[in-house]
């Protein structure tokens, strides 16, 4: 047994770090987090100084029994978890379990850190050790505490005033918050009108065109024209004037220098990912991981490509400015290199220098020559990340722009362009940009020119625009606003835009963020009644406090105190005050023109829906979903009166059936008798006609009499499901053997192999799942003593709900053979109804 133990966070990471550190190293993971608060109320106590009460995550229970073995046989332990304040508390973590398990006695616990997986950094971590950093350990359970007290005292609330399963979260609701307000301004915004004036010349060397700039002896400002008679009035004028040609007035030039990007810190690598190859925060982290934990390159083995993904950090060690700039003199020539290493500072208030910015762990190792070992998303990436490296130590651009002025009369054209002098750093890598700037100049080329010069005019052309209203927020922007503001930090903005998405907060349309009408209710209530807590500035600085105790300038405990006591004080009041209505931002429209009744619109249990009527009337209020694409906050009485044309009758059926068409709570669905089927995506409940409706409730009829392969008339039954045939009692499945018909099974094979399926796990926690696998072991323990030497004594080891069962079924065998059929349509009818009854709340 190896006397040297080492704890890393992943598998991979531990495979790769394995073949450097010899035989008297074991590597094990621990799989991530290790231990978390118990997911109940009471888990943080601020009664009693915030104790909090941590238990060891279920799914990685065996990796950590797995730690405890080997740490028990060691001598030294080496905590080697990433080096962010998260790395830091799952050593600890560790460390307390080991602690409890009193198997740390007479060992020497040691803390390494290294920000690159290559045999050098993993020696040199391992040979210059430390302890623990408590202040790290602290500042992580601070944060820990803060989302978990926030999440347990207002989630609570906004599942009583708007809507069951929400979440409120103390980053994730100020993002929300940001995209709500920019979907507010956008529908605010009132478009302008206002024209531009352009001429198209014809030079010899190539065409160009030059704008407008000066009109009438003034600056030609953007509301200069407004409508369209007063453009083509100028149009003409110029038109006029200029006579077909242009006389060259003054011509401008100007050589600037354009520095390159610095290295990439998380933040700027998961913007740059998403503006140039289309992934999600998510993507980019999941892939970077991979890149930094090791990849195999062929009799290599496995080798860590890049640093630490996880930095706010610039900074670049002095072996790898050495060796970038020993690559740019090889591959671009020694011009390319400027006299002395280019140094970048953090714009980050915590940047920790010590730790690198996101780079290549060898710039040497160049895309092309890694390229047929990785997937085409670690290509991508990596490429990205190498190119933005090497870029970052070469020489600046030189840049000439020129300028031609071209007066007409008292009024004046310009056009202007750019050319490359020196590419410098742009022969390897050039920043994206979140938006394109039609007056960008930086690709445009112009003819030489000279004062004097007469450039022929092919057309003058006025065009109109309309101003437009702020774009709404991709992964790339809320990124870098996030980052602005200083709320979040840029390992957690990943997760933060994955809850948004996973609870229906905010929907991703090309590639921007637009939110729900369930999105804005819980954004406006929080808005409206925790305002300190969504606050941007109160958010930051709580980041800021908390970075404080990181560097062990501040205690957590009263920073925790400082924040519960006004929190909890608020969160009871607004509990009992706020009035459901207000909460869900629920609107009236106006009135029915036929009934008189108020009609408003709300949020329920399934989303918003229009409501005619009140409680409070002697009549039912009516009710009615709205359509995709509908918003409560925006729809208007005429909208929302064309709702209660559903449901809709479309005729009869060959046998009489009346057939409707209507939404419920899973969406459009069209009704024959007592058959339901759902529309298909390309059909509208407002328009379908009675073909169309009959076609898809054959379809439904077929799919069920398809779905029933045996029916033995005791709830035992054969059936087609989503991933092929399987056989079902009601409460077990069971697998059908790869080598049997599904069609020629019998009762009793069909029972037996029920008996054997595993039983269905219960929905829970970590009660459940012991109380689930406690009966499964009795169960099978049972069936083992009972088993019978032939199939007819199969059916006693059935259980006995199932026994009642089938007695029930062979008294009604002869009814249920004859009504068979039917039966199935029924049920599965009625099935099928109670999922679209509509549910108004």
């Amino acid at each position: 047994m190896a006397k040297n133990l080492l704890i890393v966070e992943s598998p991979a990471k531990a495979k790769t770090i394995n073949k450097y550190l010899g035989t008297d190293f074991q590597v094990l993971a621990s799989y991530g987090h290790v231990r978390d608060l118990r997911p109940k109320e009471g888990a943080v106590d601020p009664d009693h100084g915030f104790a909090m009460a941590y238990e060891v995550i279920d799914r990685n229970e065996k990796h950590v029994d797995a730690i405890a073995k080997a740490a028990s046989k060691a001598s030294s332990i080496y905590l080697a978890t990433d080096l962010d304040r998260e790395g830091e508390a799952i050593s600890w973590h560790i460390s307390e379990i080991l602690r409890e398990r009193g198997l740390l006695e007479g060992k020497d616990v040691q803390r390494v850190v290294f920000s690159e997986i290559t045999p050098k950094a993993i020696k040199e971590a391992v040979a210059n050790p430390r302890k623990l950093s408590h202040d790290l350990v602290d500042a992580q359970q601070a944060r820990r505490a803060l989302d978990y007290l926030v999440g347990f005292n207002l989630s609570p609330v906004l599942w009583r005033k708007v809507q069951r399963g929400l979440s409120a979260g103390r980053v994730q609701s100020p993002a929300l918050r940001m995209i709500v307000e920019r979907e507010l301004e956008i529908e605010a915004f009132k478009a302008r009108e206002y024209w531009t004036i352009q001429a198209s010349l014809a030079h010899p060397e190539g065409a160009f065109e030059a704008r407008l700039v000066k009109l009438h002896g003034k600056k030609f400002e953007q509301f200069d024209l407004t409508n369209e008679a007063d453009a083509q009035a100028a149009r003409t004028a110029l038109e006029k004037a200029a006579a077909g040609r242009f006389t060259v007035g003054e011509v401008s030039s100007r050589e600037r220098k354009r520095r390159p990007a610095p290295p990439f810190t998380t933040s700027t690598l998961q913007q740059e990912a998403a503006r140039k190859l289309g992934f999600s925060t998510s993507r980019t982290m999941r892939v970077a991981q991979g890149l930094y934990e090791g990849v195999a390159l062929g009799s290599e083995g496995n080798v860590g490509l890049i640093t630490y993904m996880r930095t706010d950090s610039v900074a670049l060690s002095d072996d790898a400015v050495a060796e970038l700039r020993d690559l740019i003199g090889r591959d671009y020539g020694r011009t390319a290199l400027p006299d002395g290493p280019q140094v970048y500072k953090s714009k980050s208030k915590n940047a920790q220098e010590a730790h690198e910015a996101v780079r290549p762990t060898s710039a040497m190792r160049t895309p092309r020559s890694v390229a047929s070992f990785l997937n085409d998303d670690q290509r991508k990436l990596y490429e990205l990340i190498w190119k933005r490296t090497v870029a970052c130590q070469m020489v600046h651009a030189t840049l000439n722009t020129v300028s031609v002025e071209f007066p007409v009369a008292d009024s004046a054209f310009r056009s202007t362009g750019t050319t490359v002098v020196d590419p410098g750093f742009l022969a390897v890598y050039e920043e994206g940009k979140d938006q394109k700037n039609e007056d960008d100049d930086e690709q445009r080329r112009l003819p030489r020119l000279t004062q004097g010069d007469v450039v022929p005019v092919s057309a003058i052309d006025a065009d109109q625009h309309f101003t437009e209203p702020p774009p709404r927020y991709s992964e790339a922007s809320l990124v870098k606003t996030l980052e602005e503001y200083g709320i979040g930090r840029p390992s957690t903005y990943a997760s933060i835009i994955q809850v948004l998405i996973s609870r229906e907060y905010v929907l991703l349309e090309s590639r921007r963020f637009r939110p729900t009408d369930v999105g804005r209710a819980v954004s406006q209530f929080l808005s409206g009644h925790f305002a300190q807590y969504v606050d941007y500035d109160f958010t930051a600085r709580l980041e800021d406090e908390l970075d404080a105790v990181s560097r062990g300038e501040e205690q957590w405990v009263p920073l925790l105190e400082r924040f519960w006591q006004p929190f909890k004080t608020l969160v009871d009041d607004k509990t009992e005050s706020v009035d459901r209505s207000e909460a869900t931002g629920a609107r009236e429209l106006g009135n029915d023109p036929k009934s008189g009744k108020p009609v408003s619109v709300r949020l329920g249990r399934y989303g918003a829906y229009a409501q005619i009527g009140s409680k409070d009337d002697d009549d039912k209020p009516t009710y009615a979903s709205l359509r995709p694409g509908q918003s409560m906050h925006t729809i208007t009485l005429d909208e929302a009166m064309e709702l209660f044309k559903l449901p809709r009758n479309l005729g009869q059926a060959e046998n009489g059936d009346e057939v409707t068409v209507g939404i419920g709570r899973f969406g459009p669905f069209v009704k024959q008798g007592s058959t339901y089927a759902s529309l298909k995506p390309e059909d509208d409940p407002y328009v379908i006609e009675l073909p169309r409706a009959l076609q898809l409730v054959q379809e439904k009829l077929e799919a069920i009499a398809n779905r029933i392969i045996q029916d033995f008339g005791n709830d035992v039954q054969v059936l087609n499901g989503r991933y092929g045939p399987y056989i079902t009692d009601g409460e077990k499945n069971a697998r059908i053997p790869k080598d049997r018909d599904p069609k020629t099974l019998t009762e009793a094979e069909c029972i037996e192999l029920l008996a054997a399926a595993p039983v269905k796990k219960p929905r829970g926690g970590k009660a459940a799942k012991k109380t689930a696998a406690k009966k499964a072991a009795s169960k099978k323990t049972a069936a083992a003593k009972d088993a019978p030497a032939k199939k007819a004594a199969v059916k006693k080891t059935v259980t006995k709900k199932t026994a009642a069962k089938k007695a029930t079924a062979r008294k009604t065998a002869a009814k249920k053979t004859a009504t068979k059929k039917t039966a199935v349509k029924k049920a599965a009818a009625t099935k099928t109804a109670a999922k679209t009854a509509r549910v108004a709340d």
